[in-house]
């Protein structure tokens, strides 16, 4: 599973006091830290940037690839679409633009920066009515927006499909809709990436318990094919997971997956730790603060 760095975000308090003042040095560092945890991308989410987004946007991309190279290819996250081609427009590299959502009146002036700038882009299945409800809706949408692109001259290879990754307290049978969705996407867009804002499943739910709920879904993605998520750049127990250094938690989420019989007595606590959590993923058990200690 390939890893993009989702830290460097408006949202936190020191990366969005350093955008607000135009700060080089907080951005730099995290750019740096990012780097040293080998991240593939780097998600620069200025969120909506609705006054001076294009400068701010051109800021940061220049600090960060002034600082760290082109070595790492930033993902540029904002909703402000002159922001988004400031942004383009000075990158070195394959960009990511993120992200497209499935409605007309989006895609019709942003699929064309893709095509300018060469730049992969993600399509979020986000139609005209929202979320979808299931993986059908999904699908109709997924063909929608890939025609849209590849009509546009984008291939599938340059195009990362995010069906939306849901929050489990209040959305839990999404969370299933999108693994099946995630199987089924090969054959509607053969070719095609994938990836997924992950850490929206654990959204709302107490901090010490974000970063499981976060690493099994991942597990449960990656099995239908998922290529790549957006995610926590500090979480180590996460990346061992994505590069294949703990194949005995994958194994028992996938025996869960599977629905095989699991002896818990003989798991670590931290193995039975993933078997409960899968199952509240899958909608075997209730999900509660508490799912880990019944």
């Amino acid at each position: 599973m390939l890893l993009i760095g989702e830290n460097l975000n408006v949202i936190n308090k020191v990366i969005g006091k350093a955008f607000k003042e135009k700060d080089p040095r907080p951005i730099a560092e995290e750019a740096v830290r990012q780097k040293q945890k080998k991240m593939d991308w780097i998600d620069i989410n200025l969120g909506p940037a609705r006054k001076g987004g294009p400068e701010l946007m051109e800021f940061v991309v220049k600090t960060v690839q002034e600082t760290i190279g082109d070595s790492i290819p930033l993902c540029l996250d904002t909703s402000n679409i002159e922001a988004m081609e400031a942004g383009l427009a000075v990158h070195k590299g394959k960009a990511i633009i993120n992200s497209i959502m499935c409605r007309p009146e989006r895609y019709e002036k942003m699929i064309p920066l893709a095509v300018k700038y060469k730049a992969n882009m993600i399509a979020l299945m986000w139609g005209p009515e929202g979320l979808p409800r299931d993986e059908n809706e999904r699908a109709a949408l997924a063909v929608e927006l890939l025609y849209a692109a590849n009509e546009a001259g984008v291939p599938n290879e340059d195009i990362f499909v995010d069906g939306i990754v849901t929050p489990v307290n209040i959305q839990q049978p999404q969370l299933m809709s999108l693994l099946a969705f995630q199987e089924m996407l090969a054959e509607i867009a053969p070719g095609a990436k994938s990836t997924c804002g992950l850490s929206n499943i654990s959204n709302g739910v107490p901090d010490e318990l974000r970063p499981i709920l976060n690493r099994t879904y991942m597990v449960m993605l990656e099995r239908k094919g998922m290529y790549s998520c957006i995610a926590d750049a500090y979480d180590d127990d996460l990346h061992a997971i994505a590069r294949g250094q703990r194949p005995d938690i994958v194994q028992v989420i996938h025996k869960v997956m599977d629905s095989e019989e699991i002896n818990m007595g003989s798991l670590s606590k931290e193995l039975q730790g993933y078997v409960k959590t899968a199952r509240v993923i899958l909608g075997h058990s209730l999900f509660s603060d508490s799912w880990l200690e019944l």
